[in-house]
């Protein structure tokens, strides 16, 4: 299964001005602190206010997020017809910065990869409650596709899971894919997967509680291995 929960939080974000030059991932300080210094006071504190009217922003129709990480880039296309509340979720996750500074915390090597709590616990814990409706399923779970983890009806936040593989037992399961890597599938499968279920594990698992509640410390001094988003961006 697939999900990500805790005991009281969830993820927040803020929009960035592309960096002048690649983000280097031989640096994740510096990235992190150009990443945090790129924040808008209007998208840090939309970060910590889902009333914020940055969040009703609708998505375009079709767009692409880039995803800079410790391993390279990645892009992520998202069709919004096939998921309108997943698609406009994501949209604004990525452009107020939700991602930036933040690991994929679970990965099961193969089968798909994790990310989406924050690294900051005061962003968690306005956001890990923050649910939207299903979208009905409308497309495959073929590899590279991206949709949102969940616990069960109604219950997508910020987490978001990439397919490694094709997954077609998850369209049973109600995943509805709002997007796919088009570019840099092999920096996803690059991603560090040696810790397994053991650094996030799932919602439904309820093995979230320290993410949530200390984020990136906690991930970063007993996980130091895991690969970090530096930031996402709207193409």
């Amino acid at each position: 299964m697939i999900a990500a929960r805790a005991v009281a939080v969830v993820i927040g974000a803020a929009v960035l001005a592309p960096p002048a030059s690649p983000v280097s991932a031989t640096h994740p300080a510096s990235n992190a602190a150009r990443a945090d210094a790129s924040q808008s006071g209007v998208h840090r504190e939309a970060l910590r206010n889902p009333a914020h009217p940055e969040w009703d922003v609708d998505a375009p129709d079709l767009f692409r997020a880039r995803f800079r990480t410790s391993k390279g880039d990645f892009i992520v296309e998202v069709h919004r017809d096939w998921a309108p509340l997943g698609a406009d979720r994501f949209y604004n996750l990525v452009r107020l910065g939700f991602y930036d500074d933040t690991r994929v915390y679970r990965i099961r090597a193969g089968v798909f990869a994790q990310f989406g709590l924050s690294g900051d616990p005061a962003v968690n814990a306005v956001w890990y409650e923050r649910t939207i409706r299903d979208d009905p399923p409308a497309q495959d779970h073929v590899r590279g596709r991206v949709f949102f983890a969940m616990r069960g009806p109604d219950d997508r936040t910020t987490q978001a899971v990439i397919s490694l593989r094709d997954n077609p037992d998850y369209y049973e399961q109600g995943f509805v894919p709002f997007g796919e890597v088009v570019e840099g599938m092999d920096v996803v499968d690059s991603l560090y997967a040696d810790y397994g279920e053991s650094a996030g594990g799932g919602m439904r698992g309820g093995n979230q509680g320290r993410i949530v509640n200390e984020g990136n410390a906690h991930l970063d001094a007993d996980f130091p291995l895991l690969d970090h988003i530096y930031q996402a961006t709207i193409e």
